[in-house]
């Protein structure tokens, strides 16, 4: 039997983490190669692309904005920036109208600096910030840049002091971090009460199924589909091996060249003015059936050197 590859997009549920649902799929297909594509807050819910088998190694070349639906509540600020941690200070929200909220949400569009939740996964010193903030130790994050392309007020509640808002990011931004500073901003403090991610890379909503059950059996008919990549990786350039002796120097490790035959290069333009292969090196290799093969790294020689190979020989 063919080993499964490709991506299962899980809608994950609240009160789980992602590796909770990593280690539900490794049980639904009876297989340890799977990872998901970056990690969701337990209380998140949304959009969780999930690789099974050799997919996995694919995980780093996906590329693409993160959307997000989420409710942001002023008047409380927490050690987590979100309501399941320790409520540090409440203050009464402001008098204010829709068209001042977007005026000021303006100030957090395009590319800004954000600084993380203290309680995240970032690394300081070989250690994870949570863990060091769970210890009660005091350190600064560095705030980093990160692009939000879309932010939109989609209603404001005067009365229960809750703004719900749609975004498109940068992978690497937190919400949670934008919703304390959009509080503070207003000045009254804010923090995150829910959200859902509807979208990540090229996975949306319309790609995500229920996580499986949980189950000691789980028969060939109720296991999920597992989704083509090459649909997700339409970012990338590639180029087909149609032959079995370009095949046979793929999976050896061997490069190819295309020098004497650039058109078959599918070059995918970063915008419309460029025809330059000098931001297209990563290279998806198929074969004539559209089967990804792999990765390569194309070079100023129109030579494609393998980086990453299905099915290596030797």
């Amino acid at each position: 039997m063919e080993k499964p590859f490709g991506f299962v997009v899980i809608d994950k549920p609240a009160g789980m983490t992602s590796h909770d649902c990593v280690n539900r799929l490794r049980k639904v297909f009876g297989i340890k190669k799977i990872g998901h594509s970056g990690t969701l807050d337990p209380s998140v819910t949304g959009v969780l692309p999930i690789a099974i088998g050799n997919a996995t190694r694919l995980i780093s070349y996906l590329q693409g904005s993160k959307a997000y639906k989420g409710i942001i509540q002023l008047g409380t600020t927490t050690n987590t920036d979100d309501l399941q941690g320790e409520i540090i200070k409440s203050k009464v929200w402001p008098l204010i109208s829709e068209n001042d909220i977007n005026n000021l949400l303006e100030s957090f569009r395009g590319e800004i600096l954000q600084t993380p939740p203290i309680f995240s996964s970032v690394h300081i010193k070989g250690e994870r910030a949570y863990k060091k903030a769970r210890k009660g130790e005091k350190f600064d994050l560095v705030p980093k840049k990160v692009s939000i392309n879309k932010l939109n007020l989609i209603s404001w509640s005067q009365s229960k002091g809750e703004l719900l808002i749609e975004v498109d990011c940068s992978t690497g931004t937190y919400i949670r971090s934008l919703a304390r500073d959009i509080g503070e901003k207003i000045g009254c403090g804010g923090c995150l009460r829910k959200l859902r991610r509807t979208k990540a890379y090229n996975f949306t909503e319309k790609h995500s199924i229920l996580l499986p059950e949980k189950s000691e059996v789980y028969p060939e008919k109720n296991k999920p589909e597992v989704l083509k990549p090459n649909i997700f990786f339409k970012h990338l350039s590639s180029i087909e091996l149609i032959y079995e002796e370009e095949i046979t120097s793929w999976r050896s490790g061997r490069k190819i060249s295309f020098q004497n035959n650039i058109k078959r290069l599918m070059i995918e333009k970063n915008n419309k003015n460029e025809d330059s292969i000098a931001n297209n090196k990563n290279i998806l290799v198929m074969d004539k059936n559209k089967k990804i093969l792999g990765i390569a790294d194309l070079d100023e020689n129109f030579e494609i050197k393998p980086k990453v190979v299905f099915n290596a020989i030797g």
